[in-house]
Formats: structure tokens, sequence, C-alpha cells
């Protein structure tokens, strides 16, 4: 475990950018932060989690499959230099391993391993939540971890990547440091994964009633800011663009709250109303998922919740429904 100055820090990540292709919490003009270029914004560590969805860096709103010009078939090449991601919390970090599954499941996704591939991510946790609070360590699932501990950053490398990155750096944590660190780390599950058991517990036994889902969609006016602000949600489109030149492939983010999302070419839809496609939004995470993958594929980062302006988030519509079922 190494300990970094602000300033060392900053050091440090000026020297990766020489090898790597740096994503960092920056701070936009106005006021939000996000992950994003250094060049983009200024550092902004503090804060807490970024309000926007930060496995976009790997499976980002749109991109491009192929372009064919002239009958020459051409694919995007992998990045110049790898990826060096720095800004995932604990609960972000569960959602890319969570995804890193999905996208390597069956025939997989070069898309999303082109970025994936060689990636380095840096998870962040320690006293840099929101005024100050306590973000939760991840210890794991990520090369290497920097915890803010007062003024001082520790780096807790994982990975043998993250062991080579760590060996650079001068300073070794205090043992006062390294104490703070290993009794902020969660022995227990916190309420939330419990709540998300209970309520998954319910639709598994079918037991909320088709009224329950036509109430939940009258609430539900399809902004789709749920979908776009989930990290674990993986719905895309393919869209054909011609030119005088040639056709470009590409894919962006869907969306299972928009009428288009499953209608067929013939009319049908098999989610033709908003109560059918709030009940699968739902039931997609808590009850299908855990039935595929063997986990709930809700990690309880809370930006659902944040972005709707209904109030039909994913934590909030399984306390509802633990309150009225349960």
């Amino acid at each position: 475990m190494k300990s970094l100055t602000p300033l060392q820090l900053e050091h440090f990540l000026a020297h990766l950018a020489e090898r790597y292709e740096l994503r960092v919490p920056i701070l936009l003009p106005d006021g939000t932060r996000t992950i994003g270029s250094p060049d983009d914004g200024p550092l902004a560590l503090l804060g807490g989690a970024v309000p926007g969805k930060p496995t976009a860096a790997f499976f980002p709103q749109q991109e491009t499959i192929f372009t064919a010009i002239h009958g020459r078939l051409s694919q995007a090449p992998p990045p110049p230099k790898p990826l060096f991601i720095l800004g995932f919390t604990a609960t972000d970090l569960e959602c890319l391993r969570f995804i890193d599954r999905f996208f390597a499941d069956g025939i997989r996704d070069d898309l999303y391993f082109r970025l994936r591939q060689g990636a380095v991510v840096a998870g962040i946790s320690g006293y840099c939540g929101a005024k100050g609070t306590l973000l939760p360590p991840a210890a794991g699932n990520c090369d290497l971890e920097l915890f803010l501990a007062g003024d001082t950053w520790l780096v807790i490398p994982y990975s043998g990547t993250g062991t080579e990155l760590a060996k650079e750096l001068p300073n070794a944590a205090t043992p006062e440091e390294a104490e703070l660190f290993k009794c902020s780390i969660p022995t227990v599950p916190d309420g939330g994964e419990t709540l998300l058991q209970a309520a998954s517990a319910l639709l598994c036994a079918d037991r909320v009633p088709d009224s329950f889902w036509e109430e939940l969609g009258e609430r539900c006016i399809a902004c789709t800011g749920c979908n776009l602000a989930c990290p674990t949600c993986t719905c895309f489109g393919v869209q054909d663009w011609r030119s005088s030149t040639g056709v470009e492939r590409s894919r962006t983010w869907d969306s299972c709250q928009l009428d288009g999302f499953m209608r067929e070419a013939s009319g049908h839809n098999p989610l033709g109303s908003e109560a059918l496609r709030s009940r699968r939004r739902i039931h997609h995470k808590l009850a299908a998922d855990p039935r595929k993958w063997g986990e709930i594929s809700c990690f309880r980062c809370g930006r659902c919740d944040a972005a709707c302006p209904t109030g039909i988030g994913m934590m909030a519509v399984a306390a509802d429904l633990v309150a009225r079922f349960g």
C-alpha cells in the first residue's frame, strides 16, 4: 500500500498519460461531474459517484460498428493506447463485473472488449463522498484503488498490473493509514441489498398483481432517464446510415421504456403498454437476471432513483413492492 499527496497524485496521473488514455472524474461547465478526458475539464475526485453511467467508458452511448465505402469494409481499430479509468465506486465496480460477464457470454462482443481489453480500472473510495462522507472500499474488482484518508490518497493494488504501477510510487502508507482503510471495509450487506432480495422473491413467486404495473405505468413518462443512467443496462439498437460514398453501421443505447423497443415489423408489440414496459424494467433485473446469472443485476447505485422525475426508480419500486405485497 502506497500513499500520495494530492499534488503527487496529479503527477502520477500525468505520468500514466504517457502510456494510457486517461479517463478521470472531471468537472463540467454546468457544475456537474462525469468521467472524461483530463483535457475536457479540471480533475474532480471529490463528491462521490458521478451521476452518469460509468460503464459508458467501455459501452459508449453511440459507436461505429463498421463502415462500407465503395464496397470495402472497415472496422474501428482498437485505441492507440489502453484505457486507464479512475472513478468507479464499489457499487460501480460490481456493475462493471456484471457487464463483463454479460458481454462475454455466448458470442463475445468484440466492440465492448475492444475498449475493455487491456484497460486498467482504478476504484475510488474513502472520505471523498458528498460532503466528505465515506465511500466504502471495493477491496477488489479493480486493478487498484485510491482511498482518501484525510489529506492523503492511499493506493491499494489488487491485480498484477496494479501492483506494477504501485511499485513506481515512493511513499509507503503508514500503519495508521493502513488501519483506517482496513476498518472502513464493510463486513455486512447494507439494507438496500436486503430490500432488493425481498422484492426479487415476490416477483419470482408471482405475487405482484397486474394492477400494480398499471399504476406504475401511469406514472412513467418514458423519459428513459432510468436506462440512460443505469450501469448494467446493455440494450442497444443498430442503424445504417447512407452517404454519397458508402454506409456506416452504428449502435446506440436503447430503452425498454420506449414504445418501439420490441415492436415488430408486423406492428405487433409484445410490450405495447407502459404497464408492460415498466414491469419488464423491474422484472428483468430482479427476477429474470437472477434466473440466468445467479444474481440480481441492480447493485444499488441509486442513479435511476436520482434520475426519475416521477419517483419510480428501482429502489423506490422495490420498497413499494415489499411494503404492499411482502
